[in-house]
């Protein structure tokens, strides 16, 4: 528990470290707003007018204003006090404190949430809970702070990522292989913080929660577009990025294309 707690406190350092500038280094990613974008239209495909959220690991904001501004209301909690601060900056420049609340919490510390809901939905973006080796614990924490009938959206970084294993052809196999040998986390950094991160198939999830719930819809992201960490990619080849997130949108909930991406999106409904 001790080392788990440790590996938190090192990734809110790093984030913390990031949160002044994270949104100008992702801003003009062509990649990444695709990414944003993706998830977005998946879980408006699942919200009800005016849905209380409950967002983990909310970063800077970027979502919570985002539904904010659709009339739903947001409570988002993040470990990162500079990432918290950056998103109140954020919430009071938009003029949204009545819309947006928000909370220092662990999502492994939910039990301690002083907003407990409960809510319409539940939403962690962008594989913040891959920086847990108990995801079983966090996911078994969700149905107590869901309506019934809510719903949960997590986009997680699986075990398998199609366009790491074309690394392979680079030399790089280390790099192509991380995740398939991740059972005790790979090590990973920001700012210069070093933290540990996990992968989780979607089995996974559906495995620890089908007791309570049930799933709506699974699908890939960045399996056919590249990741967004192939910076410039967008830019340098148009007519192909465009190809590829046509492709994409076409396979991205087929198998094994919803299960091969940098990321996936997975939505569950509470029984």
């Amino acid at each position: 528990m001790e080392a788990i707690i440790d590996n938190e406190q090192y990734a809110a350092q790093a984030f913390t470290a990031q949160s002044g500038i994270f949104d100008v280094l992702y801003a003009g990613n062509t990649i990444v707003n695709y990414k944003r974008s993706r998830v977005r239209e998946h879980i408006l495909k699942y919200l009800q007018p005016q849905s209380s959220i409950l967002e983990l690991n909310s970063g800077t904001g970027e979502d919570a204003v985002f539904f904010a501004g659709m009339g739903h209301q947001i409570h988002a909690t993040d470990i990162s006090e500079g990432m918290q601060y950056q998103l109140k900056a954020k919430v009071e420049s938009n003029g949204l404190d009545n819309l947006i609340s928000n909370e220092l919490c662990s999502f492994t510390q939910l039990n301690q949430l002083k907003n407990k809901g409960p809510y319409d939905h539940i939403f962690s973006n962008f594989a913040g809970l891959n920086c847990t080796g108990e995801l079983d614990k966090v996911l078994l924490s969700l149905p107590q702070l869901l309506k019934r009938g809510g719903k949960i959206t997590l986009v997680i970084l699986p075990k398998f990522c199609l366009w790491e294993l074309l690394l392979l052809f680079k030399g790089k196999f280390k790099t192509a292989t991380r995740r398939w040998f991740s059972s005790n986390g790979v090590k990973a950094h920001v700012e210069g913080t070093h933290f540990t991160c996990w992968y989780y198939n979607p089995s996974y999830i559906t495995n620890t929660l089908k007791s309570s719930f049930d799933v709506l819809a699974v699908e890939g992201l960045c399996t056919i577009v590249p990741p967004s960490y192939l910076e410039g990619f967008a830019e340098k080849y148009p007519k192909i990025y465009k190809t590829l997130t046509a492709l994409e949108d076409r396979l991205k909930k087929t198998w094994p294309f919803r299960v091969m991406g940098d990321y996936y999106i997975i939505t569950l409904i509470k029984k």
